[in-house]
């Protein structure tokens, strides 16, 4: 007979549930995943339960990747997957009384699942590990609230939006007024994230109509931060559709309004829990610089983790928020990486080229990994950008869908950091979705070149 569960182990909440809603994060960051009756929840603990190896290696619309090496040329056997324990949790959105339970898996010797972005996460940062180093994490993620009814002829549209494009339309950055119009959304959501324990900082409206961002709580589990932003951006998706509205993380789902991104702030902890970047107001310590050498250097190999969609790459534009070179500067937001020590104790990088469309897991992987490599070569990052002058060393960012995946299956950095086994079908999934949006014609190609070409 199986021992009663201790007081907090997840197993007692489940066995107080009517179902399970057990998922893995594919390499899109998209939940899969199936319900469960509660009598199958210690199977999620112990002997794991099944579910297809290629569910991890789907595109955006959850086909199959023909070209993967997992579905069609293996006969898709199933893998095991078990429950991450702090991911189990009561959903609040859901019907009755109902559980979730975010899973990863497992090869039969116990090694990570290679397609796993989770298991990529938790091999860059045992690689970290190695050299005596924690990485200590926080992200900025920034969303939209829609209204799915696509009201004031607009197939995507804010919240009481009207032809006239004011109404609806007005952005209130950093405006209270803006979050107390929301409430009652926005209070759902902070209790949902609280029931995940899901630490946050602060809620602010931000520069779009219906835009907001939260900051996830720092902290020194890379891991759990991963985890807890993949689990967040379900629960707006839920939340919001509990109040009657849509949320989406696009990178751009307005052409003229504010991309939505995903800001990661990075130090090092060594064993003794000491900041390693730590030095003076003027200059942080050597190692930070020699992190964004390795940061600076992998930026264009890894462009893909942090804008891996067709849309992504409308953020990208010179002079705005999301720059189109791999540059860093002290304090300046102008700059891809934004170095911030004016406390030193607190000295850290600040990563501002991901959009909020990413796979959490994959873009912690890159930041991580390549920093790893430039302490390990002493890398140097160049010359640093003042404001919008981007400094001559600064290298150009791939800013095409197809060039930053081609030029990330193709690099030995990429390779380094995920493994070739990863590389390989991240790449697929990608030209696979490239090879799609080619044979789709677009209304905007209609109007110009129906008539006139």
């Amino acid at each position: 007979m199986d021992a009663p569960a201790a007081p907090g182990d997840p197993r007692a909440l489940l066995a107080d549930c009517e179902l399970i809603e057990a998922f893995i994060i594919d390499v899109n960051g998209v939940p899969r995943g199936k319900w469960l009756q509660r009598d199958r929840a210690e199977a999620l603990f112990a002997g794991g339960i099944a579910l297809p190896r290629s569910a991890y290696l789907l595109d955006i619309w959850g086909r199959d990747i023909v070209e993967g090496g997992i579905a069609f040329d293996t006969g898709d056997p199933d893998g095991k997957c078990f429950a991450v324990p702090h991911s189990v949790a009561i959903m609040p959105w859901a019907e009755g009384r109902a559980a979730q339970a975010l899973l990863t898996m497992q090869e039969p010797d116990g090694a990570l699942f290679y397609a796993d972005p989770r298991g990529v996460l938790s091999r860059v940062i045992g690689t970290l590990a190695a050299r005596g180093l924690t990485a200590a994490v926080g992200v900025e993620l920034e969303f939209y609230l829609l209204d799915p009814n696509r009201t004031g002829g607009q197939r995507v549209a804010p919240r009481g939006a009207d032809e006239s494009h004011w109404r609806g339309w007005q952005t209130d950055t950093l405006g209270l007024w803006e979050i107390h119009d929301y409430e009652p959304v926005l209070r759902d959501l902070l209790r949902a994230a609280d029931a995940q324990s899901i630490a946050l900082d602060t809620l602010i409206s931000e520069n779009g109509p219906g835009q907001f961002e939260v900051t996830l709580h720092y902290a020194a589990d890379a891991l759990r931060i991963a985890d807890d932003a993949v689990l967040f951006k379900r629960a707006v998706k839920q939340i919001a559709r509990k109040h009657g509205l849509a949320a989406t993380f696009m990178a751009k789902p307005f052409g003229n309004w504010a991309g939505s991104g995903m800001h990661v702030h990075v130090s090092l902890l060594d064993r003794a829990g000491r900041n390693v970047f730590t030095g003076d107001e003027a200059r942080a310590a050597p190692l930070l610089y020699h992190a964004l050498g390795g940061l600076v250097a992998a930026m264009p190999d890894t462009m893909l983790t942090f804008a891996p969609h067709a849309n992504s790459y409308r953020r990208f534009a010179p002079g705005t928020h999301a720059p189109v070179f791999g540059d860093w500067g002290h304090d300046n937001r102008m700059s891809s990486i934004r170095v911030i020590n004016a406390d030193p104790a607190a000295a850290r990088i600040e990563h501002r080229v991901a959009g909020a469309d990413c796979n959490p897991y994959l873009v912690l992987a890159a930041l991580l990994g390549a920093i790893e490599a430039g302490i390990g070569e002493g890398a140097d990052p160049g010359d640093e950008t003042f404001g919008d002058k981007v400094a001559a060393t600064a290298p150009r960012l791939p800013i095409a869908w197809s060039q930053a995946t081609e030029r990330f299956a193709g690099s030995p950095r990429a390779g380094a950091i995920f493994g070739a086994a990863f590389q390989s079908i991240f790449a697929a999934c990608k030209r696979q979705e490239i090879a799609e949006f080619r044979r789709r014609i677009s209304d905007v190609e209609y109007d110009a070149y129906l008539k006139n070409a």
